[in-house]
């Protein structure tokens, strides 16, 4: 394989990708309003000569280059965030802007780059005939990640009936290549009380005051040690392999964590006491955490178990429609996973980019002496699409793609023409890597 030529080639294309990314940028496209990022993307496949495009009932587009067995995906959710206060931003977050080496704008690193690169990396292939009987590649615009991660693999994987051997996720990397993440659920905890007139408490039974006991259990679950004399022992046990078979990996994604996200109330007036509270908790899970570990963990805290039946604790369900009006019910459940570093994805990944570009991260003349300071490998903080992908249906993930982690949603978010250029490379190189 002529690595020169494959990043000649996705040079030559810099000045197309910038075009197209800007473009993207223009049109907004926030969870279930994304019609005009699909139909921007579908034009740009078609254009670029994908010999399949189609955009399925829920409203991803699939663009499919060659024609061979082995199905290998690259996948971008095309949805965004919002611009938040845009008195926050120095530029226009849509029109976005463009200097020699970077391009600015709302979904810039979070994730449109990533399609981007993505999309002109199966034409390299095309291009540069790299494409053959062996393997087919299948780029993805996914929808709603930004409301419900991974939501759009579920359809299309069980929907579709689409499965791809392995799937690249494009979101951003800063320049490495990323082989897991801490999985993430959205918990409910509801409280029952009695109200009475507030002039005398004593007649009531104040739900709030309940769950005052129990976030102070919630605060003690993610702060506490794990020593045995501890009541409620913290998160931190997960680390230690007297509680998880799994602590290894574990140790490399970094310790769950919860925290409380929302509070509400029942109450029949300012002048009553309170008659129900309800509390929202995200929670950041590790490997050998689940579900069901999850709930059971919250249920099993002291204040939770002596106000008895008057408490529960459940996973909240995701039911909005589709920019087409297509509704897929799910549980909140977003779950850790991680891809062996020894395994024949990451070692392909990690074979085809060090044949570009050697065995340390790149970036643009800003970025690169930060990227370098990290390992080549490592794992994301936030979460992706890998959740249902490898996290729900086991079918291996590995990340690598334009910008940077801490670009997404914030304000006057940007990412690197190079990022792009070095990524479209390394996405047209891995087949063939990975089918040696």
């Amino acid at each position: 394989m002529d690595f020169t030529l494959i990043n000649k080639a996705a040079e030559n294309y810099k000045d197309d990708m910038t075009r197209f990314l800007r473009d993207l940028v223009k049109i907004p496209g926030e969870s279930a309003e994304e019609k005009g990022h699909i139909m921007r993307i579908k034009e740009e496949m078609e254009k670029l000569g994908f010999d399949k495009v189609e955009i399925d009932p829920m409203g991803n587009v699939l663009g499919y280059m060659g024609t061979g067995k082995t199905l290998i995906g690259y996948d971008a959710h095309i949805d965004t965030v919002g611009i938040g206060n845009r008195d926050n931003w120095e530029f226009d977050p849509y029109e976005g802007y463009e200097t020699d080496e970077e391009i600015g704008g709302r979904g810039t690193s979070d994730q449109l780059g990533g399609i981007v690169s993505a999309v002109y990396g199966a034409k390299i292939m095309k291009d540069l005939g790299m494409l053959n009987d062996k393997y087919q590649v299948l780029v993805t615009g996914t929808v709603q990640e930004e409301d419900c991660d991974g939501l759009c693999w579920q359809y299309i994987i069980n929907e579709d009936k689409v499965k791809p051997e392995f799937v690249v996720s494009t979101e951003p990397t800063d320049g490495g290549i990323y082989r897991g993440q801490r999985g993430r659920m959205e918990i409910r905890v509801d409280v029952k009380g009695v109200s009475c007139h507030g002039s005398a408490p004593e007649r009531g039974d104040n739900a709030i005051y309940k769950m005052a006991d129990i976030l102070q259990d919630v605060r003690s679950l993610n702060e506490n040690d794990a020593e045995d004399s501890t009541k409620v022992k913290g998160l931190v046990k997960m680390l230690d392999e007297k509680y998880n078979p799994e602590w290894k990996e574990a140790r490399f994604l970094g310790r769950g964590t919860v925290t409380v996200s929302e509070i509400f109330y029942t109450s029949p007036s300012r002048c009553a006491v309170a008659d129900g509270c309800s509390v929202s908790l995200d929670r950041r899970m590790t490997a050998g955490e689940t579900w069901e570990s999850c709930l059971d963990e919250i249920r099993s805290l002291p204040s939770v178990k002596k106000y008895g039946q008057d408490v529960k604790v459940s996973m909240y369900e995701y039911a909005r429609p589709s920019w087409t009006g297509l509704v897929y019910p799910i549980e909140c459940y977003f779950p850790t996973w991680v891809i062996p570093e020894d395994h024949k994805v990451t070692k392909a990944l990690e074979n085809a980019y060090k044949g570009l570009y050697g065995n340390e991260r790149v970036g643009s003349l800003v970025t690169e002496e930060m990227r370098k300071a990290r390992p080549l490998t490592d794992k994301w903080t936030f979460s992706t699409n890998g959740v249902s992908i490898m996290g729900r249906n086991g079918i291996p993930c590995i990340g690598f793609g334009p910008g940077a982690e801490a670009q997404a949603h914030a304000p006057n978010e940007h990412t690197w023409k190079i990022d792009l250029v070095r990524c479209a490379a390394v996405y047209a190189a891995l087949p063939q890597t990975y089918l040696e």
